[in-house]
């Protein structure tokens, strides 16, 4: 899955985890939904594996499914005007990275976005409490070259096009629309980084309203998967989702994070997949088999708290 085209390294992507977590996908879906669809990694995986026919991408931060858009239906386009933002930083690539911030926040033009991703600090959006997209420079490197860029869209594109839905709804909305032949993928931010507001996504998801919306789908018996909290070392990050949700919940080992390297520790970090009654009678004996193949990787637990 590494291999997979990508248009930026988004901080908070799942392409990473998306081959363990799609072990856990059924094999054919006829539509899969992203009420937080992000950079799309997991549909890009699933369309890949040929497993889905549609696809359902909705994330709240507006420009970034206006460019997923741009990426899947029109990727010459955006790849074009790409390397011309990216050409027009050669003589000062800092001060060229500010204009193109502060053009794109009166702007909100996805096009401009793209460079801002693949330019940032970490590929991390980062917004402040008007809305503004505030995230520094990289002053390392200027960015993915366009021809590699251009090879990335293209590659996204040929996966997915025609075949998704693009929205910028309330994950509520998207909730109270899928129906049964759906199954739906969600990465939400939780409160454990967030608090009650995603620099991502300008505010956060309340709790108890999250949980209300589980049920209702587990009452519509919709299948669904989330990745939700974690930890790294002994911290843990975000609420665990409760147990009256009857959600099995998978820990999945993700390694050693960046920053204990550069700081010399040995935390590792640790992300918990949930899975929802609807999947799990149709999947726990393929899921069963693939954990005990990997015991160091995956812990099931049968508890939440």
């Amino acid at each position: 899955m590494a291999n997979l085209p990508h248009p930026v390294q988004y901080q908070g992507s799942k392409r990473n985890l998306a081959s363990h977590i799609l072990r856990f996908l059924p094999s054919k879906i006829d539509r899969l939904v992203e009420p937080f669809a992000g950079t799309a990694a997991i549909s890009i995986a699933v369309a890949a594996r040929q497993s889905a026919k549609k696809f359902w991408l909705n994330d709240l931060n507006k420009p970034l499914i206006e460019l997923l858009n741009l990426i899947i239906e029109n990727p010459d386009d955006i790849a074009d005007a790409y390397a011309d933002i990216w050409n027009e930083q050669l003589t000062d690539s800092v001060g060229h990275y500010f204009e193109v911030r502060k053009k794109f926040n009166k702007t909100n033009d996805p096009k401009l976005f793209l460079y801002l991703l693949a330019r940032c600090v970490k590929g991390s959006v980062r917004y402040n409490a008007g809305g503004l997209f505030n995230q520094s420079p990289d002053k390392r490197r200027k960015g993915t070259q366009p021809a590699t860029m251009k090879k990335n869209l293209e590659g996204v594109s040929h996966l997915l096009r025609e075949k998704c839905q693009f929205t910028c709804l309330d994950y509520r909305q998207v909730l109270a629309e899928v129906k049964s032949c759906d199954f739906v993928y969600m990465d939400p931010p939780y409160q454990g980084v967030c608090g009650n507001r995603d620099s991502r996504y300008f505010s956060g998801i309340d709790f108890d309203d999250f949980v209300l919306a589980l049920k209702r789908l587990n009452e519509k018996r919709i299948a669904f998967a989330i990745s939700y909290d974690g930890k790294l070392g002994n911290k843990t990050f975000g609420k665990i989702l409760p147990e009256s949700l009857n959600l099995k919940r998978i820990e999945i080992e993700v390694g050693r994070s960046s920053q204990s390297t550069l700081l010399g520790r040995e935390e590792i970090t640790v992300e918990s997949l949930y899975l929802s009654p609807s999947l799990m009678r149709g999947q726990f004996v393929e899921a069963a088999s693939y954990i005990s193949k990997a015991p160091k990787q995956l812990t099931i637990l049968e508890k939440h708290g």
